[in-house]
């Protein structure tokens, strides 16, 4: 049997888990045994006081005695596991970290942003053909955003902002639907916060914004739906076309949480996280000149794969 190997990405919203088993001799690429995510809402709770509440604790540990047993199951040898935000700034980080080694053998590498950066631009340019010139790449989590300035060889400029969907959705969801004052409020808050990248983007001009995490996987699915399209198989990378994001956007902020619900695509974990993300990509939108938005299926895993694989 060829070596196998699990990558686990413990989102502030999402744990994804990925297994793979590495290509033979003559195969280049490796072959996806499973690939599962579970809403496990790290953040929900306590993120904005720094901590992670009892109940998303558990469900985090719960989440990963999952994992270990899908992980065995598929007679996995390796296991790389990354934490991000949520664990990143919670005085009980380290305590889970260390909760979920004890009851599942499993070692957490809490990263920084920067370091998480680095790997989503190297898991989109897996699923993304950037090309020369240079594209805004952004990863809406629920603990932190990550943007990246880069091609497909260069990153020009990279940061991580603790503003996630989470962090938004405690901060500015006082209405639902939201009220224009709301949008307003939030709109404002991120012009302050995102200075540095309003820079970066007025400097380098990028034309493409490249989106990763469930928020564009969701736009996709809209654009899809409204087209008559099979939404339910996702490719790794798909274009969304600015006028097809006014128009999901327009509908999210006219729509309460349970007509969000029915939209196409459209998960219970995402129904109000999507709005104040919307906000935030709609605000990146009024500074530079992007024609569109690509969205890609791959980020933090599949990055940390391509690492591992360019490193045996």
């Amino acid at each position: 049997m060829h070596q196998r190997l699990a990558l686990i990405d413990m989102g502030t919203n999402t744990f994804h888990l990925l297994i793979v088993e590495l290509p033979a001799t003559g195969q280049t690429e490796p072959t996806v045994l499973l690939r599962t995510k579970v809403g496990v809402k790290l953040g929900e709770g306590g993120i904005s006081n720094g901590e992670i509440a009892p109940e998303a604790y558990a469900r985090a540990l719960h989440t990963l005695q999952a994992f270990q047993e899908e992980i065995e199951l598929h007679q996995v040898q390796d296991v790389r596991a990354t934490a991000t935000s949520a664990v990143r700034v919670a005085h009980n980080g380290q305590e889970l970290v260390k909760d979920i080694f004890e009851q599942t053998g499993i070692r957490v590498e809490v990263i920084p942003g920067a370091r998480e950066a680095e790997l989503i631009c190297k898991g989109i340019r897996q699923a993304v053909a950037l090309g020369t010139e240079p594209n805004l790449l952004m990863d809406i989590g629920g603990g932190s955003v990550e943007f990246i300035i880069a091609n497909a060889s260069t990153i020009f400029w990279k940061q991580s902002f603790e503003i996630g969907a989470q962090r938004m959705l405690d901060m500015f969801f006082r209405h639902d639907p939201l009220l224009p004052a709301d949008v307003q409020d939030e709109q404002a808050y991120l012009r302050t916060t995102l200075a540095p990248l309003l820079a970066a983007i007025e400097h380098f001009r990028p034309e493409n914004l490249v989106g990763a995490s469930g928020t564009f996987d969701t736009l996709g699915d809209m654009q899809a739906a409204r087209a008559g399209e099979d939404y339910m198989h996702q490719p790794p990378a798909r274009t969304i076309s600015l006028e097809s994001f006014r128009q999901s956007y327009e509908q999210l902020l006219r729509l309460s949480h349970a007509e969000r619900l029915q939209l196409p695509g459209m998960t219970p974990l995402r129904a109000d996280m999507i709005v104040v993300a919307c906000v935030l990509i709609d605000l990146v939108l009024q500074y530079g000149p992007f024609t569109r938005i690509t969205a890609s299926a791959y980020a933090l895993k599949e990055g940390l794969l391509a690492e591992m694989l360019e490193q045996q």
